[in-house]
């Protein structure tokens, strides 16, 4: 197979430049932080002593098939970052382990009132986080963007507050506002004051849709809440009729995602574990990719799902038969919809992003782009 038709290697895939845009800080932690933190903190609870037993026992215990069972993991790590100290040091390593694999640019999201239980106030909780990323930023030449999370199961007058702590925060580095947790029962529009404020503030929002709940899930995320991004989106694909694995029709919703060029954050790895999708080559990507969505990859959390950005890449290449000039379309829409300002979007797509792929080209032997899609 010549090196124009053959499916990019592992090792080319970590080479080139990705952006993420769902990674949740407390289920990306490295095992043997994790445990170093709870020596710290006297913490008692974490069922084994070394990082390669604790690592696989966090992936277990995500890998089964329900939402809500993925969650079940977090109440470790979140307990071992209740110190500025810790938040400080996840936020940085969050940022380094995607730097290493050749991450340019990621936005972290968090629950900032998870971490109050050691006695930490709401803004010094933010504060940590962002020294930590601000830190990284400094160092290893990564950008980033801080997004603060609601839940979909606590009281709306929290999401409001929230929203104002996100806000806050602005100026140095927190750039939206998501609501997360478990979609059945927890209807998105409950919270409809908190995105009424982001929306007034001119601030950017994504939420947690169509992971565990069906399109009206996304439906209320767009039209009661006006998220410009949704995270995971998997199940708008029960909104296209399907005949003979072909899209005979797209329905009203998937249409307004497709016109709108409203961006999915997927995370292949998570979206099977948590049962969003019965396996990988089941999975809506293909679908979604086929039709023209604006289609991007992230990790959602790195230690529950045992993942990296660069192994989500590569699974698309495995799974989906993803060209070299796929992935940087997957790229290059990560970036266009990362919630960073206009300029710096550009500049990152033009001498980041491209530059870094034509330099991989040329280093390759593969063919020079021809032409990058429809303008979107």
């Amino acid at each position: 197979m010549s090196a124009e038709t053959a499916l990019p290697s592992r090792e080319l895939v970590r080479a080139i430049p990705k952006v993420c845009l769902h990674e949740h800080l407390d289920g990306s932690l490295r095992p043997a932080t994790v445990l170093e933190l709870a020596r710290q903190a006297s913490y008692g609870e974490l069922p084994y002593a070394d990082p390669e037993s604790l690592g696989r026992w966090f992936f277990e215990g995500a890998n089964k098939k329900q939402l809500a069972l993925y969650l079940e993991g977090f109440r470790h790590t979140i307990a071992v970052m209740q110190s500025e100290e810790a938040l400080e040091r996840v936020a940085y390593e969050c940022l380094a382990d995607a730097a290493a694999e050749n991450v340019v640019y990621q936005e972290v999201r968090f629950a900032p009132h998870f971490h109050t239980r050691g006695g930490l106030g709401l803004d010094a909780v933010m504060l940590a986080v962002l020294r930590g990323l601000e830190r990284a930023r400094a160092e290893l030449s990564i950008g980033f963007g801080l997004i603060v999370c609601a839940l979909r199961n606590e009281d709306p007058e929290l999401s409001v507050k929230l929203v104002g702590l996100a806000l806050a925060h602005r100026e140095r580095g927190c750039v939206g506002f998501d609501l997360a947790g478990e979609e059945a029962g927890h209807p998105a529009k409950e919270h409809v004051r908190a995105f009424q404020l982001a929306k007034r503030m001119n601030f950017s929002i994504t939420i947690h849709a169509g992971e565990s709940f069906g399109p009206e899930s996304i439906w209320q995320a767009l039209q009661y809440c006006g998220a410009h991004r949704i995270g995971h989106g998997t199940r708008l694909c029960e909104d296209l009729v399907m005949f003979e694995g072909k899209v005979v029709k797209i329905g009203p919703l998937a249409q307004y995602v497709l016109d709108h060029r409203i961006p999915l954050e997927v995370c292949l790895s998570s979206n099977v574990h948590t049962g969003a999708a019965i396996d990988l080559p089941s999975h809506p990507f293909p679908i979604f990719q086929a039709l023209g969505y604006r289609l991007t990859l992230s990790t959602d959390n790195r230690l529950m799902s045992g993942t990296t950005l660069s192994d989500e890449y590569f699974l698309a290449v495995q799974t989906f038969a993803l060209s070299f000039d796929d992935l940087e379309t997957l790229t290059i829409n990560g970036m266009k919809s990362a919630f960073a300002h206009y300029d710096y979007r550009c500049r990152m797509i033009y001498e980041r992003i491209k530059r870094g792929f034509n330099t991989l080209r040329a280093a390759h032997g593969l063919a020079p782009r021809k032409r990058y899609g429809v303008p979107d």
